[in-house]
């Protein structure tokens, strides 16, 4: 079994009910559950507050049950300044790191696989992670 970082996209999906992404957000979320824990961390947390109108409502959404809290490691938050400055290297014009770094970085210095429908950064700053994302799971 392997724990699952879940992208803040893939909640939002989820939450807003997105007429597009609802369904496969759902189904490969709950294939993740089914496979090991769920897992967020602060970043994932904080871009999900402005989706909600209390904390309340945001921690109702994020049950303890359904959902593991994580603070971001601090080998990952090394890992994401490396990415970051990889990416600098290549061009990137972002002056600080960007949330998919520390997001990317977590899962991958634990282990993890990372739902997420944005690619992004994921495969180029991260290639050992599994991403499981539209391309990989339709």
């Amino acid at each position: 079994m392997t724990d699952t970082l879940v992208d803040t996209n893939v909640l939002l999906d989820i939450g807003k009910q997105d007429p597009r992404w609802v369904e496969w957000s759902a189904r490969n979320m709950a294939d993740a559950g089914d496979n090991g824990s769920l897992v967020v961390n602060q970043v994932v947390y904080a871009e999900l507050a402005a989706g909600y109108g209390t904390i309340e409502a945001l921690d109702a959404a994020l049950q303890p049950e359904r959902f593991r809290r994580e603070s971001v490691p601090w080998d990952a938050a090394y890992a994401a300044g490396l990415a970051f400055l990889a990416y600098r290297r290549r061009g990137g014009g972002r002056s600080s790191p960007l949330p998919d770094f520390f997001i990317g970085a977590h899962a991958a210095v634990r282990g993890y696989n990372l739902l997420t429908r944005d690619r992004g950064y994921y495969r180029a700053y991260f290639p050992t992670l599994n991403v499981v994302s539209p391309e990989t799971a339709p």
